[in-house]
């Protein structure tokens, strides 16, 4: 998706916004609760922020996540979800429409939508009446990165198909919209929020992209086969040529492929990898005081290479369940790396033994970060 240029929130029509969405929810914890319903990983990390940065975050997340309901919808061919996807960006960049979006949208969803997905969609125009309440900053923020997304994911909608992406660069491409983006949002929130963290700013914006890029590709290696019950696949062809597999007929049993297949993983799971160890050098750019915001980095990073981990373990999975993270290592993450969470030599600690063992990208430059420096 390319960078649209986006209406400034504190000029004309911020009142009209105000007036259209009603205001923000009816209570503080009303965003905390919908977030409860659609995420289990992020309903654990973001309450760890502080107050003031962790009411933002929630919101930016959830209107995310109201793009990622839009692309996932079963039903929708590419011209409706362009359709959704372009009066969704009307009402968050212009405050039009918002009303008109929910009532449209929500009940025409797949009957598979889960009813948290469903009550979001809903919810819609009291979200964005929250963002009007942020500051400009933040929203200048949350906007780009619901513009970036949204324009990316339509894009790569139109072209979606079981085969596979072209090569490494479009893998990376189509993970930087759909999560790389947040990296970028989420930093510049964390300068907003704190004037120390400003002063980091270059150290943070050179791993930002990997954050959002290490926990995507994470998830598209878990969901692997989800996502091709969905009629799509978002591996990259390059690498499983090269090893000798044929995308084209990907399916569970292999036809006496799976070395071949398995050697391919490897090798992604070594790139994505990389970019987790960037997104721990982005932890540690943190000040070690801040330790709320290391708490939510350094989580989804364990939680992430450690998913990487049974993945790499047992590449001819069948079943995203197989390779989930136990509740009991979810525990022991979270209670270890409280103890050392202002320890950069401790998190590195932590890191290296969830990874051990784990393939590396042998040189891998990454094409997204190339383009970038």
């Amino acid at each position: 998706m390319e960078d649209n240029s986006l209406q400034q929130v504190d000029g004309p029509g911020f009142g009209s916004r105000n007036r259209e969405f009603g205001g923000p929810g009816p209570g503080p914890s009303w965003q905390e609760d919908l977030l409860c319903g659609v995420s289990r990983t992020f309903a654990l990390t973001i309450p760890q922020l502080p107050d003031g940065l962790r009411e933002a975050v929630t919101n930016a997340y959830l209107l995310c996540r109201i793009a990622d309901t839009i692309e996932d919808d079963p039903i929708f061919d590419a011209a409706e979800k362009d359709r959704f996807h372009s009066a969704f960006l009307e009402a968050v960049e212009r405050g039009r429409g918002a009303r008109e979006f929910a009532r449209e949208l929500a009940p025409r969803l797949a009957p598979s939508t889960l009813s948290a997905e469903v009550e979001l969609i809903q919810e819609c125009p009291q979200l964005l009446g929250f963002t009007a309440t942020l500051d400009s900053r933040q929203q200048r923020a949350v906007h780009r990165c619901l513009s970036m997304m949204s324009h990316g994911m339509a894009e790569y909608e139109r072209c979606r198909s079981r085969n596979g992406l072209s090569d490494v660069r479009e893998f990376e491409r189509y993970c930087y919209f759909v999560a790389g983006v947040v990296g970028e949002m989420l930093t510049e929130l964390f300068c907003d929020y704190s004037p120390e963290i400003d002063a980091r700013r270059d150290d943070l914006e050179r791993r930002a992209v990997s954050f959002g890029l290490g926990l995507q590709m994470t998830n598209i290696l878990k969901d692997v086969w989800a996502d091709l019950d969905r009629g799509v696949c978002w591996l990259p062809r390059e690498i499983f040529d090269a090893h000798g597999y044929d995308l084209d007929r990907l399916g569970k049993r292999h036809d006496g492929c799976g070395s071949a297949f398995a050697d391919s993983m490897q090798v992604l799971i070594g790139i994505a990898h990389d970019h987790l160890r960037n997104a721990l050098d982005y932890t540690l750019a943190i000040p070690n005081h801040e330790v709320g915001i290391r708490r939510f980095l350094i989580w989804a990073v364990l939680l992430a290479v450690s998913t990487l981990g049974k993945i790499s373990a047992s590449p001819l999975f069948q079943s995203g369940a197989e390779v989930k993270v136990s509740r009991r290592r979810v525990a022991a993450i979270v209670t270890i790396s409280k103890t050392v969470i202002r320890s950069n030599c401790g998190l590195t600690t932590l890191f290296n033994t969830a990874a051990y063992g784990l393939p590396r990208s042998d040189g891998h430059r990454s094409p997204i970060l190339a383009e970038r420096t």
